[in-house]
Order: structure tokens, then sequence, then C-alpha cells
């Protein structure tokens, strides 16, 4: 950086081309002002001393006024404030399943959304600013905190409420099920109301109604974010049917307890005409991570009777995510480690 600095331009071949030129017209190249490694280290023995470090962690503890002002709780365990709208105990750890008995078949799925190609971590996770009108804003409003302070998703990471509010609500999402609209929106069934996904989702946690999601192409696909998993696990998501997914995102989906499912080579929700308001049964689950060979079938339940059944591959692909999954993701997981050490 410094050389390219110097040079004044990208456009230069570091070890052919000269810097710049001496007073008297010489060329300077890097080679000429690069430091021998003997005087790197006599610059360090003559500028940094252990003193330096002892005065400045001898007192790093300390703080100021204010730091040591600040009422400080006691125990072993965090203390949560529930009027925090920025941090609060998350729910991930409210329901632990029986690793022995938790790998069943699902019956009786409703699709919360029927996407496309390539829908993205971004297009999933929440980001960016909060609408004032989403449901998030509306749910920080109601906690009492302005229009102004909202800050960002980003910044209530820590805030479960706020971020499950936010998720699939990407203003550029097209879910299928609501034909015309773009953003968080869904559609109950069988009455078919529309609402955004977090309602259409807090409605079938309700009703006790296990949700998935139908994709297509690469889904998941973009920057690793791990509220894209979290997210639609707290909206009810129990499995994922999609054409392909994006290999970390997939990791991320078993580690949150969601079951990734992918159609058989040449099948996707298009071919087998699958509109997202049939009732799904997903069978076999247990046997394909029993050495069943990693597969289960699909039922597909039309409102008038007609059922479309379809094979799909299991995504859980290493043994250790057989263990994530069977303990209802990796937290519930490493939290039996650490309660069995």
């Amino acid at each position: 950086m410094v050389a390219y600095a110097l040079a004044g331009t990208m456009e230069i071949d570091l070890v052919n081309d000269p810097l710049g030129h001496d007073p008297s017209g010489n060329p300077v190249y890097l080679r000429d002002i690069w430091p021998s490694n003997e005087e790197v280290q006599r610059t360090v023995r003559d500028s940094v001393n252990q003193g330096m470090f002892e005065h400045e962690y001898a007192h790093a503890f300390d703080g100021d006024e204010n730091w040591k002002g600040m009422p400080v709780p006691t125990g072993g365990t965090f203390q949560w404030d529930e009027r925090s709208t920025y941090i609060k105990k998350p729910p991930y750890f409210d329901q632990m399943v029986d690793p022995e008995t938790s790998v069943t078949d699902l019956h009786g799925m409703r699709v919360l959304a029927l996407l496309g190609d390539s829908v993205t971590t971004d297009h999933i996770s929440p980001a960016g600013s909060i609408p004032q009108d989403s449901p998030a804003g509306r749910y920080l409003i109601s906690q009492g905190v302005a229009p102004g302070d909202f800050n960002s998703y980003g910044a209530r990471r820590g805030n479960h409420e706020v971020m499950v509010r936010g998720t699939l609500a990407n203003i550029r999402l097209r879910n299928q099920l609501a034909p015309g609209t773009e953003g968080g929106w869904s559609v109950h069934l069988p009455d078919g109301r529309q609402m955004s996904i977090y309602d259409t989702s807090m409605q079938y946690q309700g009703e006790s109604v296990p949700l998935m999601i139908l994709a297509g192409k690469e889904y998941g696909s973009g920057s690793s974010r791990d509220w894209a998993a979290k997210g639609v696990a707290l909206l009810g998501v129990r499995a994922v049917i999609a054409e392909s997914f994006e290999r970390i995102h997939r990791t991320n989906l078993v580690g949150m307890g969601v079951l990734p499912l992918q159609f058989e080579p040449g099948e996707s929700a298009v071919s087998l005409r699958l509109t997202g308001k049939e009732t799904f049964h997903i069978e076999g689950v247990r046997a394909s991570l029993n050495g069943g060979g990693r597969k289960a079938s699909v039922r597909a339940v039309a409102d008038d009777g007609t059922e479309t059944v379809f094979r799909v591959d299991v995504r859980v692909d290493t043994p250790q995510e057989v263990e994530y999954y069977r303990n209802g993701g990796i937290l519930p997981y490493v939290l039996r480690l650490l309660a069995g050490a």
C-alpha cells in the first residue's frame, strides 16, 4: 500500500519499475527502501519494551467514572433484562427434544413461501433499516421505541423478536403464493387470507401447523448469514425442499433443526405442478437418517384429494449433521455435551 501510494499509481510493476527518482534523478526501486529483517528487528527492540504492556494492561478493566458507576449483577449466569429491545433471551432451548425419538415423519405441513431460483440469504435474512409499518417496526413501537430510534436489523440482531419479524421480509422477495406482491407476504390456507409472512407464520403456529418452503435452484446463495437459518426456524419452518442448495446455508439449516430436502434431478415444483396450496407429508425421514440411503417420499395432497407423490434427497450429508438434526440443532447438541461434561 505504501509503495503504491509513493508511486502515485496502481499501474506499476513494483518489482521492475521505479517508485520515483531521487534529487539527482536516479530511479528509486521498492527493493532500495524495503527494510531488511535485521532493521525491523532492531527497530522493534529499540521501540517496544515490557513496561509499555504492563502500563496499558495494569488498568485495562478500571474504566472511567461512568464504567465504575454501572451496577454489576452477581451470579454465574447472564441476567436478562426483559425491558431491553436490543438483547432478549432467545428461545432456542425452550423445547429441547429427545434425540432418541425426535426424528419423525412430518405430516400436515403447509407452505409458507413458494420461491423461484437464486433466492439469496439477503432475501431471507433481516437486513437494512426497519420500516415503521413492518411487523418489526410495529413491534418496536409497541415496546415504546420511537421510529427515529429503530436503528437497523443488524444493530438489533440480539433481539429475536425483531429479527424473526424481518425474516423473508426483503422488499424484493417474490412469494408465488401471493401473486402480484413483492416483499414479505404470504397466504394462510385454507382460507386464503393474505398477510405478512410473520403474521401468517404466527397463525399457523397457533394452529400447530408445521411449515415448509418450496424453492428452485441455488437456494440460500450469497454470503453466509446465520439469521437466514435462525429466522426460518423461528417462523416454524421444519423443512425446505429446493432444486439445489448453497453449501453453507444448507449446513446452517441443519444446524437449526430445519430439514433440507432436494428434488431429484429434472424435477421441480414447476415440473410436478405444485401450487404450494397443497398439504404436504414427508415420509421416511427416520429411515433415511438411519442408513436408509438418504431418500424420503413426499405426498402433496390438493384440496380435492388429488395426490402428487415424489422422491427427494435428504440433504443431511454427514454423520455429524445427523447428530445435530437428532438434537434439534447444533445449539441443543452443544448444550447437551456441556451438561454431560
